[in-house]
C-alpha cells in the first residue's frame, strides 16, 4: 500500500483535477483515490482550503522568476508570463480553480513579492506595479482557460454569410489563427508595448518622465 503523506496527497490531487476538473475535489473524493478513510487525510492536511493552496504552491513551484535577477524589466515579465502560463497549460484545469481561490501560499506570496519589487526598482510607482503584475496574471489566466476551449470553437461551416471577413479568418489554411498559444503571444507583445510606453511617458502629475531604470 502507499504510503500517505501531505506531497502524496497534493500528486493525487492534482491528478484529481486534471482529469476532472477542480469541482470534483473535496476530501472524500481524494480519501477514495487514496484508498483511505477521510479522517485520515486530516493528519496531512488541515482542510480543502489547506490543499488548495499546497496544489497552487506544486504550480508556482514550476514557475521562473529568475529573470527578474539578471534582465531589464520588460523582458523579466514577458519570461515570467511564459513561464508562468507554460505551468498552468501543464494543468489547465487547475485555472480557475486557483484564479477564484483566496491565495494564502507563502511561495506564491513570495513570488509576487519579487515581481513588485523589480518593477518598483525599475521605476514602476508601486500601485502602477501592482496594477502591471495584474494585469499580465490576467492575460495569463485567459489564456491558460483557452488552452482548454474546444478546438472548434469557432466554426466556420456555421458562420453566417454575412460575416464574411469571419469566414475567412476562420480558413483552415490561415493555420493557427485562433490557436490559444498565438492569441497569448500576440496579447503579450501588445501589452508589452503599451507597458513600455506607459513606462517612459511623462508623469501626469508633474511632468517628469519615469525614471530611466531597466
Amino acid at each position: 500500500m502507499t504510503r500517505v503523506n501531505r506531497e502524496h496527497l497534493v500528486t493525487v490531487a492534482l491528478e484529481l483535477i486534471d482529469e476532472e476538473g477542480g469541482d470534483a475535489l473535496s476530501m472524500r473524493a481524494l480519501a477514495k483515490r487514496v484508498d483511505r478513510q477521510v479522517s485520515s487525510l486530516y493528519n496531512h492536511v488541515a482542510s480543502r482550503s489547506d490543499l488548495i493552496e499546497a496544489v497552487r504552491a506544486r504550480i508556482v513551484a514550476d514557475i521562473d522568476t529568475t529573470a527578474f535577477d539578471a534582465e531589464p524589466w520588460p523582458a523579466a515579465v514577458e519570461s515570467w508570463a511564459r513561464s508562468y502560463l507554460a505551468a498552468f497549460a501543464a494543468h489547465p484545469n487547475v485555472t480557475f480553480l486557483l484564479a477564484t481561490t483566496p491565495i494564502r501560499d507563502e511561495s506564491t506570496l513570495h513570488m509576487y513579492g519579487r515581481v513588485i519589487a523589480a518593477l518598483v526598482g525599475a521605476g514602476w510607482p508601486v500601485g502602477d506595479a501592482v496594477a502591471v503584475m495584474r494585469t499580465v496574471e490576467a492575460l495569463v489566466v485567459g489564456s491558460a482557460i483557452d488552452l482548454v476551449a474546444p478546438a472548434d470553437l469557432l466554426d466556420q461551416a456555421s458562420v453566417p454569410p454575412e460575416l464574411p471577413e469571419l469566414r475567412a479568418a476562420l480558413d483552415p489554411a490561415l493555420g493557427d489563427g485562433f490557436s490559444a498559444q498565438r492569441a497569448f503571444e500576440v496579447g503579450l507583445a501588445a501589452l508589452m508595448d503599451g507597458l513600455r510606453r506607459r513606462h517612459a511617458a511623462p508623469d501626469p502629475v508633474d511632468g517628469s518622465a519615469s525614471p530611466p531604470h531597466a
